[in-house]
Formats: structure tokens, sequence, C-alpha cells
């Protein structure tokens, strides 16, 4: 299957789901967005890669990459494989000069540890098509400057946040921990595409992405 890149566009606080984190990755050429939530341990350690700021002592994801260089191998690339019930999957693909080996894992630890290797982050045609958000010309150039300064603001705000906590499950919105108090399923299908086109122009793809899987599920 042809793998598609991704770029990471934006890192905010979750506002549905207290002590997440929505990760925005983006096409490289084109205009889907795909959002995740994820925690807030695997935001702050994402965050504090992109910004290149040392910490004191090593991180989990800093361990990975020290172990990396002292054994002699490399990560060569992120995929994010699969999405099964909400639940995204991924693979780090390592090697060590003779052969790649590709080790499962989280999104938010893969794509933490894959920057610290400079390594580049796919997906495939089938999951930007679940789970995808389509901007439109207009969307998109108005997307651009606004994540921009997410870029510059998440960091910050992923440091000022209170000592790290357990991560929750990392999912999309639609996953089981969410469907119990899911107010979208009041709304007609129509009504949603309504809100979907809104929560785009807003720039607001936490809410895009719950929208979207309502929509999906009723398709």
């Amino acid at each position: 299957m042809d793998k598609i890149k991704l770029d990471i566009l934006g890192l905010s606080s979750s506002q549905s789901q207290s002590g997440s984190f929505a990760l925005v990755l983006g096409e490289h050429h084109g205009n889907r967005r795909l959002p995740i939530i994820i925690g807030m341990f695997e935001a702050q350690a994402i965050a504090i890669e992109i910004e290149k700021i040392v910490p004191n002592r090593p991180m989990t994801h800093d361990l990975f990459k020290s172990i990396g260089n002292a054994f002699n191998f490399t990560v060569e690339e992120i995929i994010i494989s699969e999405l099964r019930e909400g639940v995204f999957f991924a693979k780090i693909v390592c090697n060590d000069g003779l052969k790649n080996e590709e080790i499962d894992a989280r999104p938010s630890d893969a794509i933490a540890i894959g920057l610290r290797f400079n390594a580049p982050i796919y997906t495939n045609e089938t999951i930007l098509k679940e789970a995808g958000i389509i901007l439109t010309d207009e969307e998109e150039e108005g997307s651009e400057a606004a994540s921009a300064a997410e870029d510059t603001a998440a960091p910050s705000e992923v440091k000022s946040e209170q000592p790290v906590e357990a991560p929750k499950q990392e999912a999309s919105p639609s996953s089981p921990s969410s469907e119990s108090h899911n107010p979208l399923k009041a709304y007609s299908l129509s009504k949603l595409n309504d809100l979907l086109d809104k929560a785009i122009r807003d720039e607001d793809y936490e809410k895009a992405a719950e929208i979207r899987d309502e929509i999906n599920k009723r398709e």
C-alpha cells in the first residue's frame, strides 16, 4: 500500500478530555488533516523535541534514542498503520544497517521517538479516507497561518501544565470511553455535516474529528 507523508501541524490542549491533547497531522502534499487525541506525557515529549529543549535528565523517549546510538540502530520511519474501533496503531521502523524491524507502538510514542531520529511520518490512504478531515482551498490558506501559531504556542502550553499524570488510552474521540456521553447522537446527519463544516472553518480539529466519527458511524 502506498505511503502518504504527514507533517506535524499543531498540538493543543483537548477541550473534551481533561489531561489530553490534540495532535494534528497534515498531508504533506495535500489538504487533509488527521487529528489524534494523545496523553499529556507524550504531548510534552513531542513539544520538547520540537522546540529542541534539553531536559535535565533523559525522558523515556530520549532513552530510546540513547539505546539506539549505543547499539547502532536508527529509526527509519514512523507509520500510522491502522485504525481499529476508533483506536490508532503505529509502527516504528528500525534499521541496524542490515535489515528493518517493525515495532508496534502508539502513534504518540512513535512520533515522539521518531522526532528524535528525524524520521519521517507516514500513513496510508485507507486511514486518511476514514479519519482524515478535508480542507477546501480557502480553509487551507487560513489553516497555514493558524498552524504556525499553534506550533509556537503548543510547547509553552504543555510546559505550563501540572506535573505529568498517566496518559489516557490513545484513541479517536469515537472510542467507547466517550460514547456514553456523546451529545452528537441527538443531531441529524444534515446538521452534523453543517457542524463539521463550521468546525473545519474554525480550525477546531478535535471537534471536527468527533463529528467526523459520528457521521462515519451512520453511513
